[in-house]
């Protein structure tokens, strides 16, 4: 079994695609080169903006030659490195308006989720229409904005300018007359295969709610797939057929499993903190009640404190009143003069 190249000296950026990228990502980029690869045998191969090198490396097991064309001398020097051994397969560092190719010199140009981040939009389509021979094949592949951006709220940092499907259908058709349209969206899927293989393909897309009703086409794609041509019999060799890119390791339901164990998980220890919450509420609202009561016990307690010290005070201050009469009594003066009260009347206490 193949391994996958290294991308120490090439790290995934978000910019472009490097394989060993988890996510839907990679079944997205690899099913555009699979698609693309039926179309390549014993033709030249122009693949414009190739990134890493991978589908370059991909159609090169059918094509007559290819040549990946990027404006990245990293990737370039990465993709030569890596996947220069084949001698059909060249890299060259360029911009996609400007290939260092002459007229009309490719079978077969393979663009994939190019266009949406260049300004020179018009430029780079017209490059490719100069390159390619007048029946050549352009197979080009972009966001759908509606999908991909609005309804998802989504912004791409490395996107320039993307494009609603008129927008795309316009830009395409300022250089070729005729084109044939299929859409791409990663989802889960069940695939029903004939053996050996497929000879035709069947798509039935349905909605939860209404499982009888279904239709023939993706209603709504993430991506748009090209594929244009000067000439109408090249268009023609194309089947409209469904491309079905199925993942033998069933990463990405796998990962849907996970996730959905780890958000049962969640929900269940969600579930079991709010319990936790409710209890330490409820205790919280006893300790106030307990704490309300232990303040107005004690303001009720100082309350008598205050009463028995001005009760002790009183009690004070008629015992030093008493105890000061006790001393003025037991004076001898007292005594030689209580003879004379008596007698005038002011008794023995003056």
């Amino acid at each position: 079994m193949a391994t996958l190249p290294s991308r120490d000296d090439l790290p995934f950026t978000g910019e472009r695609f490097v394989p060993g990228v988890r996510g839907e990502i990679w079944i997205e980029h690899w099913h555009r080169y699979h698609f693309a690869a039926r179309f390549a045998a014993g033709l030249r191969v122009v693949d414009v903006a190739c990134g890493e090198g991978y589908g370059s490396a991909l159609l090169a097991g059918a094509a007559a030659s290819v040549t990946g064309v990027d404006v990245s001398p990293a990737a370039v020097a990465h993709a030569r490195a890596t996947y220069g051994a084949r001698p059909n397969l060249e890299f060259v560092e360029a911009s996609c308006t400007k290939l260092p190719l002459a007229d009309a010199s490719a079978d077969l140009v393979v663009s994939f989720e190019t266009v949406e981040h260049i300004d020179a939009q018009e430029a780079f389509v017209d490059e490719v229409a100069r390159v390619l021979a007048p029946d050549g094949l352009l197979l080009l592949s972009c966001p759908n904005k509606r999908e991909y951006s609005d309804r998802r709220g989504f912004v791409n940092e490395f996107h320039v300018k993307e494009l609603y499907r008129e927008e795309l259908e316009a830009l395409v058709a300022r250089r070729f007359r005729h084109a044939r349209w299929y859409g791409q969206r990663p989802s889960f899927f069940s695939v029903i295969a004939p053996e050996p293989k497929s000879e035709t393909g069947h798509l039935a897309e349905v909605t939860e709610a209404h499982p009888a009703q279904a239709v023939p086409a993706l209603a709504d794609p993430l991506y748009f797939l090209v594929a244009a041509s000067r000439s109408l019999s090249t268009l023609g060799m194309l089947p409209a057929t469904l491309s079905v890119l199925a993942d033998r390791d069933d990463w990405v339901h796998r990962d849907y499993e996970k996730v959905m164990r780890h958000l049962e998980e969640t929900a269940a220890r969600a579930q079991a903190l709010d319990g936790q919450v409710a209890a330490l509420e409820a205790a919280r609202v006893e300790a106030v009640r307990a704490r309300d009561e232990a303040l107005a016990w004690a303001g009720d307690l100082e309350s008598r404190h205050a009463d028995l010290e001005r009760r002790a005070s009183e009690q004070s201050r008629r015992l030093a009143e008493a105890e000061a009469e006790v001393v003025r009594r037991a004076g001898l003066r007292w005594w030689l003069s209580l003879p004379l009260r008596r007698l005038t009347g002011r008794g023995p206490r003056d």
